[in-house]
């Protein structure tokens, strides 16, 4: 088998595609799924950014629809479940990812 068609096929397996406010579809970088006080959130880096080392996350609520094999996912407007989530994170990938605190 070639190397390369393995991963290609896994890099498209970590791509999902969502629609902006606008309609526009937006390509996002799974990174992981971190669950908090009986929610999930899924943790994603903007796939379209030219330099990914300076990405920042976007971190979305999960969000059960009507259709059982379908999800959505919701913006968070609460600050501090945002950064207890990105803690999260951060803790499981120290040793993957180089983060910069912009504080």
């Amino acid at each position: 088998m070639d190397e390369n068609n393995i991963s290609d096929e896994e890099l498209l397996d970590n791509i999902i595609v969502l629609n902006d406010e606008n309609g526009e579809e937006v390509k996002f970088e799974f990174l992981d799924l971190v669950e908090l006080d009986g929610e999930e959130y899924v943790v994603l880096l903007p796939a379209d950014e030219g330099d990914e080392e300076e990405g920042e996350v976007v971190i979305l609520r999960v969000e059960d629809t009507e259709a059982e094999e379908e999800e959505s996912y919701v913006s968070v407007d609460n600050e501090e479940t945002l950064n207890k989530v990105f803690e999260i994170f951060k803790e499981k990938f120290k040793d993957e990812f180089n983060f910069v605190d912009e504080d």
